[in-house]
């Protein structure tokens, strides 16, 4: 579990190795993320953007950027948390994840939440942890 707070906003990550669905001999390899955005402050706000930067072992990087987050832009009262589970696919057996989430305010100011960095590893690749 990784976990990253940012302005009392609470991000919690827990990614799983998908074996059914990866294929290590033709160099496919996924992963499921399971995300929890806890809204721990006194104002409410609403998750208007995702950015995702993908790092596979080999050092390539890919960004992804969007709306929302599985095709919503909750919002999040105070006290309440928003989960969702998601996934990537990866060439190599390892990788690692980290990102940002722009919020608003229902005064519409706009501010960045820190998504934590967290390790995809698979049981391919024995020692070696992100």
């Amino acid at each position: 579990m990784y976990q990253k707070e940012t302005r009392s906003i609470m991000v919690t990550v827990r990614p799983h190795y998908l074996a059914d669905q990866s294929s290590p001999e033709d160099g496919h390899f996924v992963w499921a993320y399971q995300v929890r955005i806890e809204n721990c402050g006194q104002e409410t706000v609403r998750l208007r953007s995702r950015y995702w930067q993908i790092t596979d072992a080999n050092g390539r990087v890919q960004e992804v950027r969007g709306p929302g987050v599985v095709g919503e832009q909750p919002l999040l009262k105070p006290g309440r948390a928003f989960e969702y589970t998601s996934g990537t696919p990866l060439n190599t057996p390892s990788g690692i994840m980290v990102g940002t989430y722009r919020m608003e305010t229902m005064a519409g100011e706009s501010f960045v939440v820190d998504i934590p960095a967290f390790s995809l590893d698979s049981p391919h690749e024995a020692g070696r942890v992100n």
